[in-house]
């Protein structure tokens, strides 16, 4: 009856797997870190991790519009079956195809299966790759000014809960965004007020945002796979508000204003 959470130490899979086993279910952590190790890259590690498994949640790192995601998914989607695991829920990504094959892939796995479609986490302001920005005053990213129904992590992880140890989310995709739209600048304004202090949206170029985030650390490669997201997923194809919290959890989706203020000490 073991559930292994792919992803488990990342934003949304140690949420799940708080859950699951706050409902004392048993729980397995897939990642590098865990017992048996998981690494995406090294196929070898897949069947130790698989072993007793009958439902798995499937978080892609560092994301399904990566090259080489829709490969990964469909050999461990093939394995999974094989040995045994029964259900299926994938974390996937509005507006991207690449992230939909990969639902497609999950949807004819043969295993009852829930697609969590979701927008642009909250969570990256406070845990990820923004959060230095925010903490420094400036928000520096390739975005247009076009507004996005940022999501709550914590919804995405009630969702992916409820889907992997209840009955009734089987074979249902659900698309998961919070309940208004906000641009980029809007979102400054949200943590200025939550925070006292001023936190300004610059918007750059492609080039020099991959610049900045290569100094900073980022490989070159996640530098550009990010800067494809912000120019491509973000022309205005997510811009619209989606109902998937409801309809699965029957409340509605938290708000961006209530994420800021109840994150607010940890960009200070």
């Amino acid at each position: 009856m073991t559930i292994l959470i792919l992803g488990g130490t990342g934003k949304t899979g140690r949420r799940v797997a708080d859950r699951l086993t706050a409902l004392n279910l048993p729980v397995r952590i897939g990642s590098r870190s865990g017992v048996p190790p998981f690494d995406w890259y090294d196929r070898a590690t897949w069947e130790p991790a698989l072993d007793g498994v009958t439902a798995a949640y499937l978080s892609y790192y560092p994301d399904l519009a990566f090259p080489g995601a829709c490969e990964n998914i469909k050999a461990f989607t093939d394995l999974a079956v094989r040995n045994g695991v029964r259900r299926l829920v994938l974390l996937s990504g509005r507006g991207e195809p690449e992230a939909q094959a990969s639902e497609r892939i999950v949807q004819e796995s043969g295993a009852r299966w829930t697609i969590v479609r979701c927008s642009w986490f909250m969570q990256n302001f406070s845990e990820d790759f923004l959060f230095e920005q925010v903490r420094e005053g400036v928000i520096a990213l390739p975005a247009a000014d076009v507004p996005e129904p940022f999501v709550d992590v914590d919804d995405i992880a009630d969702v992916a809960a409820a889907a992997l140890s209840q009955q009734g989310h089987g074979d249902t995709l659900y698309e998961l965004t919070g309940p208004r739209l906000l641009t980029f600048q809007e979102v400054a304004g949200e943590l200025s007020k939550a925070t006292g202090r001023e936190i300004a949206f610059v918007r750059v170029t492609a080039e020099e945002y991959v610049a900045g985030a290569v100094a900073h650390g980022v490989p070159q490669e996640a530098a550009e796979g990010l800067a494809r997201l912000f120019t491509d997923i973000l022309d205005g194809r997510n811009a619209q508000v989606a109902d998937g919290v409801r309809q699965a959890l029957g409340r509605p989706a938290r708000d961006f204003t209530a994420f800021a203020h109840a994150n607010a000490q940890v960009w200070h």
